[in-house]
């Protein structure tokens, strides 16, 4: 069998992983404070939810883009990069805003940018190298 995605189907699992255990710190935070919405004032509630929500608001679109720049035969290295990028960022960034960490949290963001910024890079390669290729009419 000949797997289209391997680095983007990896990455989407460690991510999904990374997600449903910042659910839980959710979850478990609520369960403590007895918060069913919203923060109820608590620090590190409000933590636990800005963790998991700023991770659901940067992963679907950096991992699109990697998904997409695999699919299009960009190169492997460039994928990795913008897949372990985001990997390393999301979870950096998720550990540092639950630990009022600013310089970790500032390096996660910058890895997710990064992985962002790889992710264009990795989709343009392929399209230019098309668009040269294109038989002329």
């Amino acid at each position: 069998m000949n797997l289209l995605a391997p680095v983007s189907a990896t990455t989407a699992i460690v991510l999904a992983v990374l997600f449903v255990k910042l659910a839980f710190a959710v979850i478990k935070k609520r369960q403590l404070h007895k918060v069913v919405l919203g923060s109820g004032q608590h620090a590190d509630l409000e933590a636990a939810i800005r963790a998991h929500g700023n991770f659901a608001e940067y992963v679907p679109l950096a991992l699109l883009l990697i998904v997409l720049a695999e699919i299009n035969r960009s190169p492997s290295w460039l994928v990795a990069i913008a897949a372990l990028a985001l990997v390393a960022g999301r979870y950096i960034h998720a550990m540092a805003i639950t630990g009022s960490d600013l310089k970790k949290r500032v390096l996660g963001m910058q890895l997710t940018f990064a992985s962002l910024a790889s992710g264009v890079v990795a989709n343009v390669v392929p399209m230019v190298l098309a668009m040269i290729n294109m038989p002329k009419s």
